[in-house]
């Protein structure tokens, strides 16, 4: 048991956690919290991936054996990793359960790919997408038809045309695809250009989508203010009931 009697001065107790509805209240209200959320968007989320390790670490960016398809691909799962996270945006319309896709699934991805590409000259795309769709990611999703359209957007992302196409295109619009310029910096570069808001037509969806997506928000926003005007309406009624009992 920590007591101050028997405690170093110096002594700190990190706790990590998800989101939880019991989480003791004396821990959250005795400590400090620090909160970590994904990047918003999908310039954000490929924006975190790239200045983040391991990509942005050049002993791992540029060590494969293939560079060239190496480069396409990676950026190719990378944006297929902020599509799968900013497609929760959506409700329903996104996934049937909403799943917490994390940097684990993305990290375990790319190793995967590094490795497939020095081991083999032809690119083994049914092994990927095995185990990035149906092991790594899938391995999240509980639902079947949830887990067949994981699959299926990762086929956009994991296929021939990504690698020979220079310009491959992920969007009908064009404004998502293969930079000619795959170095580190080249990459970063295209980042910073994108547009901050989504069109829904990088996912898949119907620009109605969008209807859903700001209508979903706005609820929870609202939920959210009158959550935090009752709970502040609590406390100051129970301050005036101590002053009363004193």
């Amino acid at each position: 048991v920590i007591v101050p009697g028997n405690t170093h001065p110096s002594f700190r107790l990190w706790l990590t956690s998800y989101p939880s509805d019991t989480f003791p209240v004396a821990v959250l209200e005795n400590g400090i919290k620090m909160i970590i959320e994904p990047p918003k968007g999908i310039k954000n989320n490929l924006f975190r991936s790239y200045t983040n390790d391991p990509i942005n670490d050049p002993s791992f960016y540029d060590n494969c054996k293939q560079p060239g398809p190496w480069r396409k691909l990676l950026f190719s799962l990378c944006l297929f990793h902020a599509i799968v996270q900013e497609r929760k945006q959506y409700g329903p319309l996104g996934w049937n359960i909403p799943y917490e896709f994390n940097l684990s699934d993305l990290n375990i991805s790319m190793k995967q790919l590094q490795m497939f590409l020095n081991d083999y000259s032809e690119i083994p795309f049914n092994a990927l997408i095995y185990l990035t769709g149906e092991c790594n990611y899938g391995g999240r999703v509980t639902d079947d038809k949830d887990r067949r359209l994981m699959v299926s957007l990762l086929k956009n992302y994991y296929n021939s045309k990504v690698v020979l196409d220079d310009k491959y295109s992920f969007s009908p619009s064009k404004i998502y695809h293969i930079t000619e310029n795959t170095s580190l910096q080249g990459i970063q570069a295209y980042i910073q250009s994108l547009p901050l808001n989504n069109t829904p037509e990088i996912f898949g969806l119907h620009d109605n989508a969008d209807l859903a997506k700001n209508v979903n928000e706005t609820r929870r926003v609202l939920g959210n203010i009158l959550l935090t005007a009752a709970m502040s309406s609590e406390s100051k009624g129970g301050d005036v009931e101590a002053k009363n009992i004193q």
